[in-house]
């Protein structure tokens, strides 16, 4: 284990207007620099942004293909997110249980993913540090600690929905021959494959993660051709933000999708990632044109991932909207298919996850559609839980200050996921396996526990400078991120209040406020950088009264 040298901001000049008096301090929000150098390690410590990509220069030109080219793959790398077993599953139910109604909230919400991962790019670009960094410099000690618990917590439960779906994927792949328990077993293989392809180079490793985008892309695609949707129907369903005869099943998928699309620690990744190109901070002319290259790649990434998307629920809206259990199972008794007792012998609406999309896909369009659809599946499992990896390691190191190598932090985050997994897939069948999405779901809602430090960070000139958020980028932000969090909260009073055991509402209840009440901590630090300073009675931020002067300028003149 390795401390980091903990580097504090440069120092503030504090004038008052109505005195003489000059304080010298840095307080809690105060500008920062990169961290410095590790001391000499015995063995060498690699990260993703270890090898920095050099931008090719192009002078007078407003835009240029090559520079492009070479900012493009962190973009990619944060949208594989947006493409994890537990969006597609997300995907596949909006379209059983709604139709093509929801597109326009899948739209909205890749949108709104896009301008928060803009500011994630921004804050890793102009401070040269990622946002787990930020927050460990900026916060104090004891809201720190439980932010990163919060974060870690929700890249273990999204790490475990990733290793569900490869199982599934194996599993269907052999027909069954792989059991489950193979399957979460075989997973732990990925660990080994990102550690091997991460020596051969950064642009060889995004160039991987594109290859896993294209299978998911042909996968999908595949069975968007094969399946036929009504195009007009899509197209309504994407544009017209209305849900006709939709009840209380389709606004809590609608919840879900907004829940799934959103990840809290990809917030944290992208804004790591960026930092693996050469930008020279100092001139701020350089800063924008990076902030400028990456937005373009990160609105073509999600654009690629919102397609992909679009078919998984275009596929099942067509197929399977409105279905019976009774349809289904006589539909795969007369194909032959070894999978009808999934589906019992009643009129109930047909309910599928990504085990049983792929056995539907199957008994109504063939055995290849069936394959295909578990490729899609194993590939966004792959590359998910590489990026989660990754997302981990920048988390750990900039929270705690400390760095572990990459192959005990994966071992320990991998054994975690894994070992609640395994039980369940060996005494447990598909359907408990499944089963655990749902319950993994609320561990996943922690996006204030991202959203919030962003626009908190990115709004404060005295970290951002020039860069730092305008008024409407504040009102907007602030009002997305109020949006996101009440749909957030939304999810769990949901699940809290369907537990049957009056011990768990109980332990649920308590547990939920004390994460409403640090939600209200986050949130409070929040409005003073917006500007609120009405709410600064604890004098938290000092530099309301003041005016603030750098003894240390970011940019060069």
């Amino acid at each position: 284990m390795q401390f980091l040298n903990k580097t504090p901001g440069p120092q503030m000049s504090l004038i008052y207007p109505d005195s003489n008096i000059c304080l010298i301090q840095t307080n809690q929000y105060s500008s920062i620099s990169p961290p410095a150098s590790p001391v000499a390690q015995d063995e060498p410590f690699s990260t993703y942004f270890e090898e920095k990509v050099p931008i090719p220069e192009s002078p007078n030109q407003v835009f240029s293909f090559r520079k492009l080219w070479a900012f493009t793959g962190p973009g990619f790398l944060m949208s594989i997110a947006y493409l994890d077993p537990g969006n597609i599953e997300s995907d596949l139910q909006s379209g059983a249980k709604a139709g093509f109604k929801l597109l326009w909230v899948l739209l909205l919400a890749t949108i709104i993913g896009l301008l928060l991962q803009r500011l994630a790019a921004r804050l890793g670009v102009v401070t040269g540090m990622h946002l787990a960094e930020v927050c460990n410099r900026q916060y104090p000690t004891v809201p720190r600690i439980i932010l990163w618990l919060m974060v870690e917590l929700a890249i273990i439960g999204s790490d475990m929905q990733e290793v569900i779906g490869c199982a599934i994927a194996l599993n269907l792949l052999s027909v069954g021959r792989i059991p489950l328990w193979a399957g979460v077993l075989i997973t732990i293989t990925d660990t080994f494959v990102f550690l091997f392809l991460d020596k051969y180079g950064l642009r060889k490793l995004e160039a991987f993660f594109g290859f896993l985008i294209t299978v998911m892309a042909i996968s999908f695609g595949y069975e968007y051709v094969l399946v036929k949707p009504d195009q007009g129907e899509l197209l309504k369903g994407m544009f017209v933000p209305y849900c006709a005869g939709c009840g209380p099943v389709q606004l809590e998928q609608a919840v879900g999708i907004v829940g799934a699309v959103i990840m809290p620690h990809n917030i944290y990744l992208h804004s790591a990632l960026v930092k693996s190109r050469e930008v020279d901070r100092k001139n701020k002319k350089e800063v924008k044109e990076a902030n400028k290259y990456f937005f373009i790649e990160s609105s073509i990434a999600l654009f690629v991932s919102f397609l992909i998307n679009v078919f998984v629920v275009a596929v099942f809206a067509q197929a399977f909207y409105n279905k019976s259990n009774m349809e289904v199972n006589a539909e795969c008794n007369a194909t032959g298919s070894p999978h009808t007792d999934l589906f019992p012998l009643n009129n109930g609406t047909l309910e599928v996850d990504i085990y049983k999309g792929g056995v539907v896909l199957g008994c109504f369009f063939g055995p290849a559609a069936l394959y295909i659809w578990a490729i899609g599946i194993l590939a966004a499992g792959q590359s998910s839980t590489m990026t989660g990896t990754y997302s981990g390691q920048f988390v750990m190191e900039g929270f705690l200050n400390l760095r572990w190598s990459r192959f005990a932090r994966v071992l320990l985050t991998r054994s975690i996921a894994i070992t609640p997994t395994l039980l369940v897939a060996i005494f447990q069948d598909v359907q408990h396996l499944t089963g655990m999405n749902d319950f993994l779901n609320p561990i996943l809602q922690k996006l204030p526990f991202a959203l919030i430090p962003i626009l908190t960070f990115t709004s404060l000139t005295s970290i951002m400078n020039d860069f730092a958020n305008g008024l409407m980028w504040k009102i907007s932000g602030g009002i997305v991120i109020l949006v996101v969090c009440a749909i957030n909260m939304y999810f769990v009073v949901v699940y809290v209040t369907s537990l049957n055991s009056v011990l768990l509402y109980v332990l649920s209840s308590l547990l939920s406020i004390a994460y409403l009440c640090f939600v209200g901590y986050l949130a409070w630090h929040c409005l003073i950088a917006l500007g609120v300073s009405c709410l600064d009675f604890c004098s938290r931020v000092r530099n309301r009264p003041a005016v603030l002067i750098e003894e240390q300028s970011e940019y060069d003149s």
